[in-house]
Protein backbone atom coordinates (compact mmCIF):
# COMPACT_ATOMS: atom_id res chain seq x y z
CA UNK A 1 0.00 0.00 0.00
CA UNK A 2 1.60 3.14 -1.23
CA UNK A 3 2.34 6.24 0.14
CA UNK A 4 2.32 9.82 -1.12
CA UNK A 5 3.82 13.06 -0.66
CA UNK A 6 1.77 16.21 -2.22
CA UNK A 7 3.63 18.54 -3.46
CA UNK A 8 1.92 22.53 -3.62
CA UNK A 9 2.42 25.18 -6.04
CA UNK A 10 1.79 28.39 -5.63
CA UNK A 11 0.17 29.45 -9.82
CA UNK A 12 -0.04 33.30 -11.06
CA UNK A 13 -3.02 35.15 -9.92
CA UNK A 14 -2.14 38.10 -12.37
CA UNK A 15 -4.65 37.20 -14.91
CA UNK A 16 -7.51 37.06 -12.37
CA UNK A 17 -6.34 40.40 -10.69
CA UNK A 18 -6.81 41.67 -14.41
CA UNK A 19 -10.34 40.49 -14.44
CA UNK A 20 -10.98 43.19 -11.53
CA UNK A 21 -10.77 40.42 -8.36
CA UNK A 22 -8.55 42.46 -6.48
CA UNK A 23 -6.25 40.01 -5.33
CA UNK A 24 -2.20 40.39 -5.33
CA UNK A 25 0.42 37.59 -7.34
CA UNK A 26 2.35 35.91 -4.87
CA UNK A 27 4.78 34.85 -7.54
CA UNK A 28 5.14 38.52 -9.19
CA UNK A 29 4.36 40.94 -7.18
CA UNK A 30 7.09 42.84 -4.65
CA UNK A 31 6.52 40.65 -0.95
CA UNK A 32 6.63 44.45 0.42
CA UNK A 33 3.40 45.01 -1.17
CA UNK A 34 2.05 41.55 -0.60
CA UNK A 35 2.60 41.94 3.35
CA UNK A 36 0.97 45.37 3.27
CA UNK A 37 -2.33 44.52 0.97
CA UNK A 38 -2.53 40.73 1.56
CA UNK A 39 -2.89 37.65 4.15
CA UNK A 40 -0.02 35.67 4.22
CA UNK A 41 -0.16 32.41 1.17
CA UNK A 42 -1.84 29.41 3.66
CA UNK A 43 1.52 28.19 1.06
CA UNK A 44 3.38 28.70 4.23
CA UNK A 45 0.44 28.04 6.96
CA UNK A 46 0.27 24.39 5.70
CA UNK A 47 3.29 23.07 3.75
CA UNK A 48 6.92 22.21 5.05
CA UNK A 49 8.79 23.35 2.09
CA UNK A 50 6.93 22.38 -0.85
CA UNK A 51 5.05 19.58 0.51
CA UNK A 52 1.69 19.39 2.08
CA UNK A 53 2.05 19.04 6.08
CA UNK A 54 -0.43 16.87 7.76
CA UNK A 55 0.21 18.10 11.29
CA UNK A 56 0.08 22.13 10.36
CA UNK A 57 -3.08 21.46 8.22
CA UNK A 58 -5.12 19.75 11.65
CA UNK A 59 -3.35 22.98 13.61
CA UNK A 60 -5.10 25.65 10.89
CA UNK A 61 -7.99 23.52 10.91
CA UNK A 62 -7.96 23.57 14.96
CA UNK A 63 -7.56 27.15 14.59
CA UNK A 64 -10.56 27.99 12.39
CA UNK A 65 -12.74 25.54 14.17
CA UNK A 66 -11.87 27.94 17.80
CA UNK A 67 -12.42 31.03 16.13
CA UNK A 68 -15.38 30.11 14.54
CA UNK A 69 -17.18 28.53 17.09
CA UNK A 70 -18.20 31.40 19.00
CA UNK A 71 -20.34 33.20 16.27
CA UNK A 72 -22.28 29.68 16.00
CA UNK A 73 -25.81 29.20 17.27
CA UNK A 74 -24.97 26.09 18.48
CA UNK A 75 -22.66 27.40 21.03
CA UNK A 76 -25.14 29.02 22.60
CA UNK A 77 -26.65 25.28 24.07
CA UNK A 78 -23.06 23.20 23.25
CA UNK A 79 -20.03 23.45 25.28
CA UNK A 80 -16.96 22.09 23.08
CA UNK A 81 -13.91 21.30 23.61
CA UNK A 82 -10.55 21.07 21.08
CA UNK A 83 -8.52 18.22 22.17
CA UNK A 84 -4.78 18.28 20.90
CA UNK A 85 -3.92 18.43 16.78
CA UNK A 86 -1.60 15.64 15.60
CA UNK A 87 -3.06 14.15 12.58
CA UNK A 88 -6.69 14.87 12.73
CA UNK A 89 -8.79 17.28 14.59
CA UNK A 90 -10.63 15.95 17.26
CA UNK A 91 -12.89 17.99 19.55
CA UNK A 92 -16.08 16.93 22.08
CA UNK A 93 -19.11 18.95 22.05
CA UNK A 94 -21.24 18.18 25.72
CA UNK A 95 -24.77 19.94 26.43
CA UNK A 96 -25.08 18.08 29.80
CA UNK A 97 -26.99 15.64 28.73
CA UNK A 98 -25.31 14.53 25.63
CA UNK A 99 -21.37 13.80 24.51
CA UNK A 100 -20.28 13.58 21.53
CA UNK A 101 -16.17 12.89 20.33
CA UNK A 102 -15.74 13.57 16.70
CA UNK A 103 -12.47 13.36 14.48
CA UNK A 104 -11.75 15.18 11.15
CA UNK A 105 -9.62 13.42 9.33
CA UNK A 106 -8.54 15.31 6.20
CA UNK A 107 -7.86 14.05 2.47
CA UNK A 108 -6.85 14.84 -0.79
CA UNK A 109 -9.02 12.88 -3.76
CA UNK A 110 -6.95 11.34 -6.50
CA UNK A 111 -8.12 12.87 -9.48
CA UNK A 112 -11.97 11.82 -10.28
CA UNK A 113 -11.54 8.39 -8.37
CA UNK A 114 -12.66 7.22 -5.32
CA UNK A 115 -9.34 6.83 -3.96
CA UNK A 116 -7.65 9.40 -1.15
CA UNK A 117 -4.11 10.00 0.02
CA UNK A 118 -5.42 10.79 3.92
CA UNK A 119 -4.21 11.72 7.47
CA UNK A 120 -4.58 8.63 8.54
CA UNK A 121 -1.40 6.92 9.59
CA UNK A 122 -0.85 3.49 9.16
CA UNK A 123 2.19 3.29 11.38
CA UNK A 124 3.09 4.86 14.91
CA UNK A 125 5.66 7.35 13.75
CA UNK A 126 4.63 8.69 10.05
CA UNK A 127 6.06 11.88 8.87
CA UNK A 128 4.03 14.71 8.58
CA UNK A 129 4.68 15.43 5.28
CA UNK A 130 3.34 11.78 3.91
CA UNK A 131 0.12 11.14 3.05
CA UNK A 132 -0.67 7.35 3.37
CA UNK A 133 -3.05 5.93 0.16
CA UNK A 134 -6.93 5.58 1.55
CA UNK A 135 -9.54 3.54 0.24
CA UNK A 136 -11.91 4.27 2.81
CA UNK A 137 -14.48 6.03 0.05
CA UNK A 138 -14.47 3.38 -2.77
CA UNK A 139 -15.04 0.92 0.44
CA UNK A 140 -18.39 2.59 1.44
CA UNK A 141 -19.35 2.89 -1.73
CA UNK A 142 -19.34 -0.44 -1.80
CA UNK A 143 -21.19 -1.14 1.15
CA UNK A 144 -23.54 1.33 -0.71
CA UNK A 145 -23.80 -0.89 -3.37
CA UNK A 146 -24.64 -3.84 -1.50
CA UNK A 147 -27.55 -1.93 0.69
CA UNK A 148 -29.33 -1.44 -2.40
CA UNK A 149 -29.39 -5.07 -3.40
CA UNK A 150 -30.03 -6.44 0.24
CA UNK A 151 -33.37 -7.66 1.05
CA UNK A 152 -35.38 -6.23 4.02
CA UNK A 153 -33.96 -8.43 6.82
CA UNK A 154 -30.33 -8.30 6.24
CA UNK A 155 -27.89 -8.83 8.47
CA UNK A 156 -25.06 -8.63 6.78
CA UNK A 157 -23.51 -5.43 8.55
CA UNK A 158 -24.84 -6.77 11.96
CA UNK A 159 -22.80 -9.39 11.37
CA UNK A 160 -19.34 -7.81 10.57
CA UNK A 161 -20.29 -5.31 13.57
CA UNK A 162 -20.69 -8.69 16.00
CA UNK A 163 -17.81 -10.49 14.95
CA UNK A 164 -15.56 -7.27 15.25
CA UNK A 165 -16.68 -7.50 18.92
CA UNK A 166 -16.46 -11.03 19.22
CA UNK A 167 -12.84 -11.05 18.29
CA UNK A 168 -11.51 -7.71 19.83
CA UNK A 169 -8.02 -7.65 21.77
CA UNK A 170 -7.19 -10.92 20.07
CA UNK A 171 -5.22 -9.18 17.73
CA UNK A 172 -7.05 -9.32 14.18
CA UNK A 173 -8.04 -5.76 12.84
CA UNK A 174 -11.16 -4.40 12.33
CA UNK A 175 -9.97 -4.06 8.49
CA UNK A 176 -9.42 -7.73 8.60
CA UNK A 177 -12.85 -8.70 9.47
CA UNK A 178 -14.29 -5.55 6.85
CA UNK A 179 -12.01 -7.04 4.40
CA UNK A 180 -13.11 -10.42 5.04
CA UNK A 181 -16.90 -9.68 4.73
CA UNK A 182 -16.35 -7.44 1.85
CA UNK A 183 -14.87 -10.85 -0.33
CA UNK A 184 -18.08 -13.03 1.19
CA UNK A 185 -20.24 -9.94 -0.18
CA UNK A 186 -18.79 -10.24 -3.50
CA UNK A 187 -19.71 -14.06 -3.52
CA UNK A 188 -22.51 -14.73 -1.98
CA UNK A 189 -26.12 -14.07 -3.14
CA UNK A 190 -27.48 -10.88 -0.89
CA UNK A 191 -30.40 -13.37 -0.40
CA UNK A 192 -28.08 -15.66 2.18
CA UNK A 193 -27.61 -12.88 4.33
CA UNK A 194 -30.75 -13.18 5.79
CA UNK A 195 -31.77 -12.92 9.97
CA UNK A 196 -32.27 -16.96 9.29
CA UNK A 197 -28.62 -17.25 7.24
CA UNK A 198 -27.02 -15.24 10.33
CA UNK A 199 -24.64 -17.82 11.92
CA UNK A 200 -24.30 -19.55 9.09
CA UNK A 201 -22.25 -16.37 7.94
CA UNK A 202 -20.87 -15.79 11.07
CA UNK A 203 -19.46 -19.15 10.58
CA UNK A 204 -18.30 -18.99 6.89
CA UNK A 205 -16.63 -15.38 8.48
CA UNK A 206 -14.47 -17.16 10.82
CA UNK A 207 -13.78 -20.39 8.49
CA UNK A 208 -12.68 -17.72 5.72
CA UNK A 209 -10.54 -15.87 8.76
CA UNK A 210 -9.01 -19.67 9.43
CA UNK A 211 -7.76 -20.02 5.73
CA UNK A 212 -6.25 -16.86 5.38
CA UNK A 213 -4.65 -17.06 8.86
CA UNK A 214 -3.52 -20.94 7.43
CA UNK A 215 -2.60 -19.87 3.89
CA UNK A 216 -0.62 -16.66 4.88
CA UNK A 217 -2.62 -14.52 2.35
CA UNK A 218 -5.75 -12.18 2.74
CA UNK A 219 -5.86 -9.97 -0.64
CA UNK A 220 -6.70 -6.45 -0.49
CA UNK A 221 -10.23 -6.01 -1.44
CA UNK A 222 -9.72 -2.85 -3.64
CA UNK A 223 -6.57 -3.47 -4.88
CA UNK A 224 -6.13 -4.36 -8.51
CA UNK A 225 -10.06 -5.80 -7.88
CA UNK A 226 -10.99 -5.47 -11.43
CA UNK A 227 -15.13 -6.84 -10.68
CA UNK A 228 -15.73 -3.75 -8.31
CA UNK A 229 -19.40 -2.35 -8.76
CA UNK A 230 -19.59 0.13 -11.25
CA UNK A 231 -19.81 3.75 -10.16
CA UNK A 232 -16.63 2.67 -7.90
CA UNK A 233 -13.83 4.72 -9.83
CA UNK A 234 -10.36 3.69 -9.32
CA UNK A 235 -6.74 5.00 -10.96
CA UNK A 236 -5.33 2.97 -13.43
CA UNK A 237 -2.52 2.25 -11.42
CA UNK A 238 -4.92 1.35 -8.37
CA UNK A 239 -7.08 -0.96 -10.54
CA UNK A 240 -4.11 -2.65 -12.66
CA UNK A 241 -2.06 -3.47 -9.57
CA UNK A 242 -1.08 -6.97 -8.12
CA UNK A 243 -3.24 -8.15 -5.49
CA UNK A 244 -2.10 -6.48 -2.29
CA UNK A 245 -1.46 -9.05 0.62
CA UNK A 246 -3.06 -7.53 3.56
CA UNK A 247 -0.98 -11.01 5.71
CA UNK A 248 2.71 -10.30 4.10
CA UNK A 249 3.63 -9.81 7.31
CA UNK A 250 2.57 -13.44 8.37
CA UNK A 251 4.48 -14.79 4.94
CA UNK A 252 7.87 -12.65 6.63
CA UNK A 253 7.72 -13.67 9.61
CA UNK A 254 7.07 -17.43 10.96
CA UNK A 255 6.64 -16.11 14.84
CA UNK A 256 4.00 -13.61 14.04
CA UNK A 257 2.26 -16.14 11.67
CA UNK A 258 2.25 -18.57 15.24
CA UNK A 259 1.07 -15.99 17.14
CA UNK A 260 -1.93 -15.47 14.53
CA UNK A 261 -2.86 -18.85 14.76
CA UNK A 262 -3.11 -19.41 18.39
CA UNK A 263 -4.90 -15.63 18.35
CA UNK A 264 -7.50 -17.78 15.94
CA UNK A 265 -7.39 -20.57 18.59
CA UNK A 266 -8.84 -18.16 21.02
CA UNK A 267 -11.77 -17.29 19.55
Amino acid sequence: LRNFRIRVQQECTCTSERQGENMLCFLHHPEEELRRHQDPSLLHSLCTGSYLDVEKTARWFYQLVRAIWPALRESHHWHLVLLPPRRSCQFKVTNGRESYRIEMLFGVRQGNSDVFVSSQPRQAHTSSTIWPESYAVAEMKFFRYIARRAPPDSLHLKCLQFFTRLQLGLGFSTYTIKTIVMHLLSILPMSQWRRRHFVRRLMDISESLRTCVEMRRLNHFIVGNQRLPEGIRLPPEVLMARSCNLFHDLVMDPFAHSQAMSQYMDL
